[in-house]
């Protein structure tokens, strides 16, 4: 087991049916090179389609990001813009950096229940890169922004649609997240949360967006809505089989 804080007991384990993972910087290692594309490729895009700088485009990008939960939602509640070509612009990236892990596919697989990937990507970008990291068959279904009607994590209303579509009972779930404001409602919904961070550097990223690793130090109090912080997912499952 690897994890750098962990207060579920035994018994709470035992009662998990439903695994829930986010997917980017979660079911690979937080990958700075990897998710660079889809940042680059969203300015570009806000950039062309608002006809800004890409200075001025990028500064856009994350505002919309802290204060809607994806730059897609911004643009779509200020702009009115569809979200079709925007999905299939930014995802448009090349996956051969991300390695496959196979001692994440064989904890994975292990796991008792159901198995869900939860994005606030689209699912074919869910679809391309689990199948990429030889995963996505392991998994019952997935749940990406469009299937959310576009309303990203961390708004209440997506989960709880999420809840609904998959027949979710928080009280049996856990959830993976790299990002700890997304972990918030499934926390008080009632699931187990864990948050996967790395070693990657994101102190490019706004601070209230970073993926988790950035935001915690060892040692510190941790926010009450985490369960368990791990910067090896794999090591970690170890657990739960």
């Amino acid at each position: 087991m690897s994890a750098q804080f962990d207060r579920l007991s035994a018994g709470r384990l035992s009662q998990i049916d439903t695994w829930i993972f986010d997917l980017d910087n979660t079911l690979y290692e937080g990958d700075v090179a990897f998710f660079a594309q889809i940042d680059k490729k969203m300015t570009e895009f806000i950039a062309r389609y608002l006809s800004l700088k890409p200075d001025n485009a990028r500064m856009l990008q994350k505002e919309y990001l802290v204060e809607y939960g994806t730059s897609l939602s911004g643009l779509m509640a200020v702009n009115g813009m569809d979200p079709a070509d925007f999905l299939d612009y930014v995802h448009d990236v090349d996956l051969s950096v991300l390695r496959p892990n196979p001692v994440l596919r064989e904890r994975i697989a292990a796991l008792p229940g159901r198995k869900l990937i939860y994005t606030n990507g689209s699912r074919g970008h869910a679809k391309n890169v689990a199948t990429h990291l030889n995963l996505f068959d392991l998994f019952d279904g997935s749940f990406g922004i469009e299937t959310g009607n576009y309303i990203p994590k961390p708004k209440r209303e997506t989960y709880e649609i999420f809840n609904k579509d998959f027949g979710v009972d928080p009280a049996r779930a856990m959830f993976f997240e790299d990002s700890v404001r997304n972990l918030a409602v499934p926390h008080d919904m009632g699931m187990a949360t864990v948050l996967v961070t790395s070693m990657a550097d994101w102190s490019h990223e706004p601070a209230d967006v970073r993926p988790g690793g950035g935001l915690h130090v060892k040692g510190e109090p941790q926010p009450a809505h985490l369960d368990v912080i791990t910067d090896d997912l794999a090591g970690w499952l170890a657990r739960c089989v």
